[in-house]
């Protein structure tokens, strides 16, 4: 008996199991994948050497990538320093690549934007991790994307007689901060809210996570640190004596707070001894904060568009800037990049600082005069426009700058939320 066939006579297409699609793969010959793989990139060489660990022993044991990075640096030939470097795992080379492509398009590349609508009512939050973007603080339902595509891969609602404040999530997990408690979402839909016994706090004001504790900066000026897994509260840490605005956590057992009095305080996750007091000289509130562990250096953006350095090392201001003249509400950096820092405001500009020194490098709108901007599957395809140092900020219409309430930064894209409906992806080339 013969199998199902199409109408025009074809076998259907049977899905392949993992195994079959294995084994093709390993049935390429080695020196026929290296004469393949010494025509790509290194970012394309990244993504083969993930496909299997066949794959990966041939890209990282035949020194594709050792040979692309002198080709590149136009010492492939003859540079002694070759030995050392070859010894050098994949990912150092990759990182090193990556962060380099990162910071020239950040500086210097052209801008394509990507804008969709992501809910029904505006939304001023949005997370990038790992090729995901989470969205939500506005309406009743958080949505996670695709930060390639686009597609939206699940929702999670949000309890009726709450609102949710803030959150944070990882590869498993969401942790929300909704009205006075935490709530968890797991990646497969199933959602808890910590018991009223243990959850409960003053109100709440923004949440970082890292797991296994859940930190809440609260209005009352405390941080509370929560175990996700005992779901108790096991610190209580008084930071302030003002609300606590905004949050960062290192792996290295330190929390970062921010007040409505301009002061940034410093304390270990794991206790409450508090490490240090930074004050800016611009005392107006501290709107956003981040640490870099790479540099031992600390962000800041503050509510009259200054944005503040401090070294860890030295427990000193770095550098103060206005970069804006108005309220900074978020900047970021991509990991590992100690050179650019991405900010966004009231007045919707895009701005890329340089961490060292805190100079304007660039900064960015979306192009109104672009004619032909596209649409495809509910995507509209716009260009970005980098502006001029005497650009006036005031005459550019404020549909191509919309309040930047958020911000998150990747691999040469920067996904932004506005307080509306659009999501906005800067991509930098």
């Amino acid at each position: 008996m013969t199998g199902p066939s199409l109408a025009d006579g074809r076998s259907p297409t049977r899905k392949r199991s993992g195994s079959e699609r294995t084994a093709s793969i390993n049935s390429l010959d080695h020196d026929i994948l290296c004469v393949v793989f010494s025509f790509l990139g290194p970012f394309d060489l990244a993504r083969c050497s993930s496909v299997c660990k066949f794959w990966n022993k041939i890209v990282s044991k035949s020194k594709l990538l050792q040979d692309l990075y002198y080709r590149r640096r136009c010492s492939y030939a003859h540079s002694s320093n070759m030995p050392a470097l070859s010894q050098k795992p994949l990912r150092y080379h990759m990182r090193e690549w990556a962060i380099q492509h990162h910071q020239s398009s950040l500086r210097e590349g052209h801008v394509d934007l990507d804008q969709w609508k992501g809910h029904s009512i505006g939304v001023n939050q949005c997370r990038m991790k790992t090729g995901l973007i989470l969205t939500g603080v506005g309406d009743k339902v958080m949505r996670l994307w695709s930060a390639e595509s686009y597609i939206c891969l699940g929702e999670y609602a949000i309890p009726h007689a709450v609102s949710l404040i803030d959150y944070d999530f990882d590869e498993s997990k969401i942790v929300g901060l909704i009205g006075t408690r935490i709530g968890i979402w797991r990646r497969g839909g199933q959602r808890s809210i910590f018991p009223s016994r243990e959850g409960t706090f003053p109100k709440g004001l923004c949440l970082r996570y890292l797991d296994p504790e859940a930190v809440i900066g609260c209005e009352d000026g405390t941080v509370r640190v929560f175990d996700m897994y005992s779901r108790k509260c096991s610190r209580i840490i008084r930071m302030h004596s003002a609300p606590v605005t905004c949050l960062s956590l290192s792996g290295e057992q330190l929390i970062f707070s921010g007040s409505s009095l301009g002061s940034i305080t410093i304390s270990g996750l794991s206790s409450d001894e508090r490490v240090a007091t930074l004050r800016p000289n611009d005392r107006i509130g501290i709107k956003t904060l981040c640490f870099n562990p790479c540099s031992n250096l600390v962000f800041a953006g503050c509510a009259s568009g200054y944005a503040s350095c401090w070294d860890l090392r030295k427990m000193g201001v770095l550098w103060e800037r206005r970069v804006s003249p108005n309220v900074l509400y978020s900047l970021g950096h991509m990991q590992y990049d100690t050179s650019t820092l991405v900010v966004g405001g009231i007045d919707g500009v895009l701005r890329v600082l340089d961490q060292s020194t805190g100079e304007l490098v660039s900064s960015f709108v979306m192009d109104q005069l672009v004619s032909s901007a596209s649409s495809s599957g509910g995507i509209e395809k716009r260009k970005g426009r980098r502006l001029s140092e005497d650009a006036q900020i005031d005459s550019i219409p404020r549909a191509a700058r919309p309040p930047i309430t958020c911000l998150a930064v990747g691999m040469k894209k920067v996904v932004t939320a506005h307080n509306g409906k659009q999501i906005r992806m800067w991509k930098f080339r």
